[in-house]
């Protein structure tokens, strides 16, 4: 009975896992990234969305620099800026795909909902793509980003 009992208990952590991601290769965005003092002062006036790349100017899977608000293809296109982050160290860009925020020097996606510093430029991003702000998170969730590491 012993060995059922666990069974069943092995496959609800697995269960579990796939509901939260585990399964699917899912990952969570950091909270915190010490690069963000690269980030321009001035992100509420960005280039829209729909903006080619100014490299090749392919028109889809463009992203923007958040230091110097180029906008530069994805890795999965002509690679520009990842060549651009290889050449000039700026690591921080805003997908205009899906609006998410990556970090090439932490090599991780950033919570731009959270990270204060980010959420200019991401509701920017969301009203000029969307039409819309985005929806506000609950206060709990936002200060778990404010929580140390």
């Amino acid at each position: 009975m012993a060995s059922s009992s666990s069974a069943t208990a092995a496959s609800d952590r697995e269960e579990e896992e796939d509901f939260y991601g585990g399964g699917s290769g899912w990952v969570e965005a950091r909270t915190t990234c010490e690069h963000l003092p690269s980030l321009s002062s001035d992100l509420l006036h960005i280039p829209p969305p729909g903006s080619d790349c100014t490299r090749c100017h392919h028109p889809a899977e463009n992203w923007l620099c958040l230091s110097c608000k180029d906008v530069l293809c994805s890795r999965f296109i002509n690679k520009h800026m990842l060549t651009h982050h290889k050449v000039t160290g700026h690591c921080l860009a805003l997908s205009y795909s899906d609006l998410s925020v990556w970090c090439f020097a932490c090599e991780a996606y950033l919570d731009a909902q959270v990270i204060l510093q980010l959420r200019p430029v991401y509701e920017t991003a969301h009203l000029m793509k969307f039409g819309a702000t985005p929806p506000v998170q609950p206060i709990e969730f936002l200060q778990v980003g404010l929580q140390s590491p």
